[in-house]
């Protein structure tokens, strides 16, 4: 039996070999970035080997005699022995050497399977079984991963209904009573050991699209990371803004919005950005102002995304604001969401009542209601902007080409759905003169060879952009009593400048040869169908006194609305995707043709 001399020997190589693996491992030079681990496993095999050579003798530290007393020390060994096996999984898994690590893995939970509930081994079976989870996702075999997460999950479970107390934690294996943890650090330990199992699963169900599963874990997992501060700030704050899209997609602006808010103040914990007259921090700066970039580009989805939705609820079936709508819901708003609110926020709400202070405060900022007014959502856009400001800042054109450009893209996005709520004419159109402003410049430097999809985007959207605009001059010139040159010059040049546009965003679909293809993709099918319609109907719009230019300008309309219903013809399934483009266009090609005549015939009385 092991003498006390021996198991405190025993004790200090496996000290050795832990303080190897952590801790001077990180000092490792590049050329041997394993040397320390090589180091720790010698020292384990060598612990491996004295416990093996005690199998028939006895236990660590001695316990007393009898069958009892040999049952307990036989247990003591195989918990000692899983601990080792345990540290040689992990050693060998941070070593690459995979089938090695499963191997030791395997035998640490084979040797605990009989005591796995117990308080000396509940823990170390669980980090086993987590190890083994993370090593079978290294292999891309989630499967095999969310079986052995799921069953550290059980278990935890499983323990805490059927004993409760704190378990021992796997450092304490080789400890002397006198060294051993207090109950509150054995708990906290625990609790860290199960918040990882937890966090695995969250990228286990993410893996394999179980979305919603994935979410309830991963917010699960951030809670108990406050709650029992374990976690680095960037890294929680980067998993809450990410968290927060999720619940944009389900429409949970409550819950998005107190994600992005922890995010945010958690983010502020990882301290100022350092100075970059540091030279060893700035590649950390560079990274810190990245970080924070992503969690502003988070907050400009979330407001965009709450305009957007606002608007879905308030437009009428020609997209403009329903006033009837709009009061309606105001009374709805304020009669249910404070009860709403509260009953919801019992759930979600991050961290300790300081933090939660800190985070309401944060939340405060901007609403998680829809929007029913030019004046909330005036305010809803402001912050948008400041956080497109603050992303800018970082992904700047000079190197981050595709993230300002999408960062510009949302931009306009927020003054495009801010206009819907603007109810005056020409201020609605100097907000999309600021759309125009910020995206031409960036398309004119843009080389579509490399940057093809990108182009088409803003072809495609600055060509919407002057349609709109062309729209809205019609309709503050129908106010007039008679269309002044003035006004008949602007909706004129606003309309050339959208065909401008939706051409290039078609020929940029031609062959080499400039040849349309006779069948479009689908990712383009109905923004080309679209940009056949809205040219069609722009040189409808055209204002011309010439009799004989304004017959060409219907019959190039002609042309194009005819081109939507020869298409449809020939591909039966493009017609889900215009239907009404479909029906206004075939309607045109039934009147244009008599309209054309009458305009002939009254052009050859003149002449």
């Amino acid at each position: 039996m092991a003498t006390p001399a021996e198991w405190a020997s025993l004790c200090e190589k496996f000290r050795s070999a832990v303080n190897l693996s952590y801790v001077e491992s990180k000092k490792d030079p590049e050329t041997e970035p394993y040397r320390s681990k090589y180091s720790a496993r010698e020292l384990l095999e060598g612990i491996k080997q004295q416990l093996g050579s005690e199998e028939a003798e006895g236990s660590p530290g001695g316990v007393g005699g009898g069958a009892a007393g040999a049952d307990e020390r036989e247990r003591q060994r195989a918990v000692a022995l899983a601990a080792v096996e345990y540290e040689l999984g992990v050693n060998h898994t941070d070593t690459q050497e995979y089938s090695a690590g499963e191997e030791h893995l395997v035998k640490c939970a084979q040797l605990l399977e009989p005591h796995r509930l117990s308080r000396e081994c509940v823990s170390l079976y669980i980090q086993a079984q987590n190890n083994l989870g993370i090593l079978w996702s290294e292999r891309d075999n989630i499967k095999t991963a969310q079986t052995y997460l799921e069953s550290a999950e059980a278990l935890y479970n499983q323990y805490m209904k059927e004993n409760g107390n704190p378990p021992l934690d796997s450092s304490e294996h080789f400890m002397d009573e006198e060294e051993k943890l207090t109950d509150q650090e054995r708990s906290k330990r625990f609790e860290k050991v199960y918040t990882h199992t937890l966090y695995y699963l969250a990228q286990v169900y993410q893996h394999l699209e179980m979305i919603e599963k994935a979410a309830q874990y991963c917010h699960t997992t951030l809670k108990r990371q406050l709650e029992y501060s374990g976690y680095y700030p960037v890294e929680w704050a980067l998993n809450a803004a990410t968290l927060s899209q999720y619940y944009l997609t389900k429409q949970c602006f409550m819950e998005s919005r107190h994600c992005l808010a922890a995010a945010s103040v958690i983010f502020g914990q990882a301290g100022q950005v350092p100075s970059a007259e540091d030279n060893e921090t700035e590649q950390d700066q560079q990274d810190l102002r990245q970080r924070r970039a992503e969690i502003a580009r988070c907050w400009i989805k979330y407001c965009l995304n709450l305009l957007q939705g606002a608007r879905k609820l308030l437009e009428d079936n020609i997209g403009e604001l329903d006033p009837d709508r709009q009061s309606e819901l105001k009374a709805q708003q304020k009669k249910e969401e404070d009860e709403k609110e509260e009953d919801r926020k019992k759930a979600v709400l991050f961290g300790t009542s300081d933090l939660c202070d800190s985070i309401l405060a944060m939340e405060e900022k901007v609403s998680c209601v829809f929007p029913l007014d030019f004046k909330e959502a005036r305010e809803v856009f402001l912050v948008g902007q400041n956080y497109v400001n603050e992303a800018k800042d970082f992904f700047q054109v000079d190197g981050y080409v595709t993230d300002h450009i999408e960062i510009l893209q949302d931009h306009s996005a927020l003054f495009k759905v801010l206009a819907f709520f603007e109810e005056d004419y020409e201020r609605r159109c100097k907000m999309h003169k600021r759309r125009i402003d910020m995206l031409e410049p960036i398309y004119a430097g843009l080389n579509p060879q490399y940057y093809l999809l990108l182009s088409r985007q803003l072809q495609f959207e600055l060509a919407d952009t002057y349609y709109e605009m062309m729209d809205l001059k019609v309709a503050i010139g129908n106010k007039l009593e008679e269309l002044d040159s003035h006004t008949i010059k602007k909706i004129n040049s606003l309309a050339q400048m959208a065909m401008k546009y939706y051409e290039l965003f078609l020929d940029s679909l031609r062959s080499p040869d400039k040849i349309f293809p006779e069948t479009l993709e689908e990712d383009v099918l109905r923004p080309a169908m679209v940009a056949k319609f809205h040219i069609a109907r722009l040189y409808g719009k055209l204002i011309t006194s010439d009799g004989k230019k304004q017959l060409e300008n219907m019959q190039t309309s002609l042309e194009y609305y005819s081109f939507l219903v020869d298409y449809c013809e020939k591909h039966t399934d493009a017609v889900q995707a215009i239907e009404t483009e479909l029906e206004l266009s075939r309607e045109m090609v039934g009147l244009l043709p008599t309209r054309m005549e009458r305009l002939r015939a009254k052009l050859s009385t003149f002449t």
